[in-house]
Order: structure tokens, then C-alpha cells, then sequence
């Protein structure tokens, strides 16, 4: 990835299986934090229908609306056209793509702590926004 350009036209593609909670949630998250500086989009190798409820509601929480999207299936165009593909938690898996850098954010996954419900979305949030910050900060 080149750093060394600066922040304006690094664009971020935020990957999860469905579409409709982590990715969306890193890429809502990730536009408030970097503001215009980076072009961001998210997409799920299996997308579903709808953004998942929860998500859309701890992510309200901290100001941020992702009520309106539209879950988008991955294209090779969109692999193409992103400096980094950041795939979102454990479940979702790509082939390397030459030319794209790649890296994985394994999240935190409540659930394997029996805790589930609107308190697994929101430190699943917590996560996300530390990771974004700590990513917008090194572009």
C-alpha cells in the first residue's frame, strides 16, 4: 500500500460474508472517522438483503447512519479499484488479488463469550472504530 501519498484518494474496500452488519459497520464507521480524505465502500462475498437491525442501531448510538444501505455483492471491479481490501472478522475469505493489499481484522466476537444481543453489537462496534481509527490514522 503507499502511505506515502497521503490520505486523499486512498480508497478502502471493507469486506464481510453478508454485507450487513461488520463490513457496513467499518465502512460507516471509518467515513466519520476519515471524513473525505478516503474513499470508502464495503461489500459481502454473500450478500444478504438488508443491513442487519442491530448494526444499524449501535452505530445510530455514536452518530453515525447506515440505515439506508443495501447490502452489495463483491465484483472484481471493486477488488480492482480499492488500495486495501480489509476483510472483517473470521468468516469471510478472499482469493489474493494482484495488485490489492489486504489485510484482516479478526474482531472481537462476544458471542464466544456468551454475550449476545445489542451488548454484542456495541463492543463489536468499539472494536471496528478502534481499528478504523488506528487505520485512518496510518494512510
Amino acid at each position: 500500500m503507499n502511505h506515502g501519498e497521503g490520505a486523499r484518494g486512498t480508497s478502502v474496500l471493507f469486506v464481510c460474508v453478508s454485507n450487513a452488519g461488520k463490513s457496513v459497520m467499518a465502512a460507516g464507521l471509518m467515513r466519520q472517522i476519515a471524513g473525505p480524505n478516503i474513499r470508502v465502500t464495503s461489500a459481502g462475498t454473500h450478500a444478504k438483503t438488508a443491513v442487519n437491525g442491530l448494526s444499524a442501531r449501535v452505530l445510530a448510538e455514536v452518530g453515525v447512519d447506515i440505515s439506508d444501505h443495501r447490502p452489495t455483492r463483491l465484483t472484481p471491479q471493486m477488488l480492482d479499484d480499492a488500495d486495501l481490501v480489509v476483510l472483517v472478522g473470521k468468516q469471510a475469505d478472499l482469493d489474493q488479488f494482484p495488485g490489492v493489499a489486504f489485510e484482516r481484522w479478526d474482531t472481537d466476537e462476544p458471542s464466544e463469550r456468551g454475550i449476545d444481543g445489542i451488548e454484542r453489537m456495541r463492543l463489536i462496534r468499539d472494536d471496528i472504530a478502534d481499528r478504523a481509527r488506528l487505520l485512518a490514522s496510518s494512510l
